[in-house]
């Protein structure tokens, strides 16, 4: 009983250019990363035949989720699992900003990210715990389906963490661009990573 997750990073925002901590911001998708929205949105079409569209509440991940689910003709389903992780006191700051301001959280989150849970907000753990209730939950749902989870950078590469088996500290080892696919196909317990990271589909975008 195989179960497939097409796990997509929503697309582009405006602090992602700036590389703002983002967190639980809830931000709107730009120009680009509407563009994105819809060349994923159709290379899920075209290539998988998924059953549910999952998404993190957050706008910019709906925003994406719904372009998709509008090509499947498919009603997006919002996800509390999949939110972003919360950044607490770092959301909306620069890396210098957070630097200047949280200088030791800042520094352990480059060195030893695994270990740091954010002024009043969430760790990598807390993530990877909801993520792994979500893979259990989803599984049991759709055997033998594919279904679509949209979701945020961090979030993802803690999906690849803990779907691959791998310590949580690895995460940043992984790159997940906006509007990128990842996929996984579960069968009893036992992933198998298919593709990471693919943005084949966004090659035909201006400036890629």
């Amino acid at each position: 009983m195989t179960t497939t997750l097409l796990i997509v990073r929503h697309g582009q925002t405006a602090w992602n250019k700036d590389l703002h901590f983002r967190g639980r911001a809830d931000l709107a998708l730009d120009e680009t990363g509407l563009q994105q929205a819809e060349a994923v949105g159709r290379r899920v079409a075209a290539e998988y035949q998924p059953v549910a569209v999952l998404s993190s509440p957050l706008q910019r991940a709906r925003q994406t989720a719904g372009v998709i689910a509008r090509n499947l003709n498919l009603t997006l389903q919002p996800e509390s699992k999949l939110v972003d992780i919360d950044y607490g006191e770092f959301t909306g700051l620069s890396p210098a900003e957070a630097e200047a301001k949280f200088q030791e959280f800042y520094r352990a989150w480059l060195n030893v990210p695994h270990i740091v849970r954010f002024p009043h907000g969430e760790s990598l753990d807390d993530v990877r715990s909801r993520l792994t209730d979500l893979v259990r939950q989803v599984t049991e749902l759709y055997p033998n389906q594919q279904v679509v989870l949209v979701s945020h950078q961090i979030v993802c590469q803690v999906f690849l963490c803990a779907l691959l088996g791998i310590h949580n500290g690895h995460f940043s080892h992984f790159r997940i661009d906006t509007g990128s696919l990842t996929v996984f196909e579960l069968d009893q317990g036992r992933a198998t990573l298919v593709t990471a990271n693919d943005t084949a589909h966004l090659k035909i975008l201006a400036g890629s």
